[in-house]
């Protein structure tokens, strides 16, 4: 969540970083309209407990002096009224503002550049060079299909649309590359940890998906529990509501978890292959820091999916996300996108973000800094969304023939 207090003290800056983000004006205006109310309630609120403590202590010298209480506990009592409504309607009016907090974007580092939807994104580098091919490459569900790797129908007749079932090579290389880079995580000092793929609702409003992003969840009928969309939201709140020492600091995690999305507003989209699925599988980083430490976790982590995309020889590029494009928790983003010959295109296939104090202050995740609690740092990212790597590696290892080639730091896990 984002400071309010920040937010109260410098409105008209808040609202700029706020803007960059698409807040509208309105949702603003709301907001600051909200601070004014509770502001005003607070106040008179004040003047009345003022005013009662006064009409208290005179009770015991009216009492010394042998005076009559009965005006005054009249006075008392319905000082005590007008109490009772003005906390009434500070209570209402600070649900509002923190109903209407936690629907709001966190703000985004100043570094972020300006840009309204991911065509305004910023290509940092490329690494290495696309295949050049003496045919022409097929897609992976022709791929697929060819080499009975992936049963799109009888995933439709087991679920519905945008599930699939893997199987042969193909279940046994997303089972490899699950091993690959869980391997890879724990060299860079990640603890691997396994983690309930269900969660409760304040462990997904703890990193942000809860409640503004409820429709695009899997929910448990009867239960206050969903299927996780990201294992950014176990590894994040396994220090829920927990403070650390300076010395704990940081805490490297990553698991690997199946991920359940409906994929709301996607209609349309990508509805041919593994590309947008409603169950896929991931392997996440996650990082809770010193604020002084994020920084260079940071690059730690674009750096260690980079360099897994590297040894898997799979051309890609690193994209700095714009205001517009960033997600509702980061604070700044770097995506990973993966060249498909099959599509002639680059796409997202890790996305590693900076959070900052956001999801902290919303999950109370806290560490002990000079006799004083303070707020972490959190970060998340994938390395790898395992499908859509299973779907690169189809792509950019194919033969004429249609046979796949197997990368060769994957032999020995297959």
């Amino acid at each position: 969540m984002i400071d309010l207090k920040y937010l109260q003290k410098n409105f008209d800056e808040a609202s700029v970083k706020l803007a960059k983000k698409g807040v509208d004006g309105e949702t603003l205006e709301e907001l600051k309209t909200l601070f004014a109310n509770l502001k005003e309630v607070n106040s008179t609120l004040e003047v009345s407990k003022a005013e009662q403590n006064k009409m208290s202590k005179l009770f015991g010298q009216y009492k010394r002096e042998g005076k009559d209480v009965a005006e005054l506990k009249a006075k008392v009592d319905a000082n005590k009224e007008i109490i009772s409504t003005l906390q009434t309607k500070a209570n209402v009016a600070n649900v509002a503002l923190q109903n209407i907090a936690l629907a709001m974007p966190n703000f985004p580092d100043d570094s972020v550049p300006h840009g309204a939807d991911e065509s305004d994104n910023i290509e940092l580098k490329r690494v290495m060079k696309p295949r050049v091919f003496d045919f022409e490459p097929k897609e992976h569900w022709a791929l697929a299909e060819m080499n009975g790797w992936i049963d799109f129908e009888r995933g439709v007749k087991l679920a519905k649309s945008r599930f699939s079932v893997l199987r042969g090579d193909a279940a046994r290389m997303e089972r490899a590359l699950i091993n690959f880079f869980l391997d890879c995580n724990a060299k860079k000092g990640f603890e691997e940890v396994c983690v309930p793929f269900i969660n409760n609702a304040s462990m997904l409003q703890g990193t942000g998906q809860l409640p503004k992003f409820g429709d695009d969840l899997f929910k448990i009928e009867g239960e206050e529990l969903y299927l996780i969309p990201t294992a950014e939201v176990p590894l994040t709140n396994l220090y829920n509501d927990e403070i650390l020492t300076a010395k704990e600091l940081p805490i490297l995690l990553t698991g690997y978890t199946p991920c359940f999305r409906k994929e709301a507003g996607s209609a349309g989209r990508d509805t041919r292959g593994m590309i947008r699925q409603h169950q896929f599988d991931k392997v996440e980083m996650v990082a809770i820091a010193n604020p002084n430490q994020s920084a260079e976790i940071f690059k730690m982590m674009v750096e260690n999916a980079s360099d897994i995309l590297t040894q898997l020889g799979l051309p890609h590029r690193v994209v700095e996300l714009c205001g517009g494009d960033l997600g509702f928790s980061a604070a700044m983003t770097i995506d990973l996108e993966v060249w498909l010959p099959g599509q002639n295109k680059y796409r997202e296939i890790s996305s590693i973000s900076n959070t900052k104090e956001f999801q902290a202050r919303r999950a109370k995740i806290r560490f002990k800094d000079n006799k004083k609690n303070s707020l972490v740092h959190t970060l998340n990212g994938s390395a790898l969304a395992v499908g859509r790597t299973l779907v690169a590696i189809m792509e950019n290892y194919q033969n004429s023939d249609g046979s796949i080639n197997t990368p060769e730091v994957l032999k020995k896990y297959m």
